[in-house]
């Protein structure tokens, strides 16, 4: 997974006498935090985030500059900037403009009344924020589990921020059946995430198909054979091992387009055109979004259905989120007012993961089953997936514009266990074949009704809803957090003018 590195430093005390003395500690503290952040910040891949640690203490202008050159050799993308003792607040702004002003900043600090940390941490964020840059604030001590899960969430969003930052979006086919609200919208995407997109024409998946390798798309076919047994549904005519085949051959056309134009995620348009002349991009939209395939493990790579290009960028910044997880995406299809339920669900793109949220792929395959597209919908036939998510705590978010103006609509919620019964009756209520999620949200359905910004939904496990905060504060886009969460947010004081 792509990360960047994260610069560490401590403003000190200017007086010699002063730092001197306090030296030794003052860079323990820098260093534990470092430590604590490779150890206990740990991504899907068991990878860790690179921190750099300025090699001494800031206690002049010079020392301020150097650390800061330092810091930006070292390529650092987002800075924390640590206070344990009083410091002399101005030597923020030559550290600061030496390694790179426009990056998210941390001010972190103890509460000790005899070196009062929090107090320089006050006076040079407080100079920072005069100036207009957006930073955020931590005061604990570094024992105290809440405030490293504090530090935690904000290295997540920083992380997602500083990465998407410099990515490509590649949209295959354009906005699928007219969705106003799937197309990609630049110049607010450019102003705030950095992020941008090249459309291709779904034509090329099409040339690039007739390059595949068709040994690794037997191994392909075999592999699904295998992990689903009778669940493997062929009918003669919509589901065959020669549609399957040609589904694993878009995917495999996607890897090799995406490698090739430098695609660091995707969206596939589908309908109509694909559906209808060629092929269902339910398995190989499937199969990109998950940390497998049968080649063993790989990294997940976001494809948002019907090219919804606000979806691929919301599930780009989950992943980043959550350390390299999988994405959800979904219709917001049937409320159940008797049950305080959605049914979400959507032809294609829900990850297999997330039948069993297990990294063995025939783990999950056992609740997975392929059943025949349906001719109605998608004349071209092919392999629509079915499962039911695996019950637990969930993160729902969704990218939406009001007036040009980028928002995150932010829920908490969770992925809901019913009896088999349950299950089987409300999924009939809308698609028996495609991939459910019951979800329950901790907001209302007016309120999710009178705010949501669109008919796609994306979702990550766990709680994600102060990461996603903090990535919105940091990259200027306005957060709408549904349901009593909102109570929770102090709005920041550049939101208030």
């Amino acid at each position: 997974m792509r990360k960047t590195p994260i610069g560490i430093a401590m403003l000190n005390d200017e007086r010699p006498h002063v730092w001197q003395v306090n030296q030794e500690a003052n860079m323990a503290v820098v260093n534990q935090w470092a430590d604590i952040i490779r150890k206990g910040l740990k991504n899907a891949d068991g990878s860790s985030y690179e921190v750099v640690v300025a090699s001494e203490t800031i206690t002049s202008t010079r020392v301020a500059q150097k650390v800061g050159e330092e810091l930006r050799r070292a390529g650092c993308r987002s800075l924390i900037m640590c206070y344990n003792v009083w410091n002399f607040p101005f030597l923020a702004w030559p550290f600061v403009n030496a390694v790179g002003r426009d990056m998210p900043i941390l001010s972190l600090s103890n509460n000790n009344g005899q070196f009062p940390g929090n107090v320089g941490l006050l006076a040079s964020d407080g100079a920072l924020r005069q100036a207009g840059k957006r930073t955020h604030r931590i005061v604990g001590e570094m024992n105290d589990p809440e405030t490293q899960q504090k530090v935690f969430d904000w290295i997540r969003a920083a992380q997602a921020a500083t990465t998407i930052q410099t990515e490509v979006y590649g949209m295959y086919g354009g906005a699928s059946m007219g969705m106003d609200t799937g197309y990609f919208p630049q110049v607010p995407m450019l102003k705030t995430l950095g992020c941008n997109v090249r459309q291709i024409d779904q034509l090329l998946l099409v040339k690039y198909m007739e390059k595949v390798d068709e040994a690794e798309v037997e191994k392909a076919l075999a592999w699904f054979k295998k992990l689903l047994g009778p669940r493997l549904r062929f009918d003669g005519r919509m589901l065959t091992p020669e549609t399957l085949k040609t589904q694993i051959r878009v995917y495999l056309a996607m890897r090799m387009v995406n490698e090739e134009k430098g695609f660091d995620f995707c969206g596939l348009k589908g309908q109509r055109e694909l559906t209808e002349y060629i092929t269902l991009g339910d398995v190989p939209e499937m199969v990109m979004n998950d940390p497998y395939d049968w080649n063993g493990p790989k990294e997940p790579t976001v494809c948002s259905t019907e090219a919804d290009s606000m979806a691929a960028v919301t599930m780009q910044l989950l992943k980043y989120v959550t350390g390299g997880l999988p994405s959800l995406f979904m219709d917001v299809r049937l409320y159940l007012p008797e049950l305080n339920l959605w049914d979400w669900c959507n032809s294609g793109n829900h990850a297999s993961w997330y039948a069993r949220r297990s990294s063995d792929p025939a783990v999950n395959y056992e609740k997975i089953t392929f059943h025949p597209a349906l001719e109605y919908y998608f004349k071209a036939g092919g392999a629509s997936v079915e499962f039911d998510a695996e019950p637990g705590e969930m993160t729902y978010a969704r990218l939406g514009i009001w007036d040009d103006k980028p928002f995150m609509a932010i829920m908490k919620g969770e992925a809901v266990a019913l009896p088999a019964e349950e299950r089987s009756r409300i999924d009939h209520l809308t698609d028996p074949t495609w991939p459910h999620v019951h979800a329950r949200l901790t907001c209302s359905f007016e309120e999710f009704l009178a705010l949501f910004p669109c008919n796609h939904v994306m979702g990550t496990m766990g709680d994600q809803v102060r990461a996603l905060t903090n990535l919105c504060e940091i990259t200027g886009i306005n957060p709408i957090i549904f349901g009593p969460e909102a109570a929770d947010r102090i709005t920041p004081i550049w939101e208030r003018f």
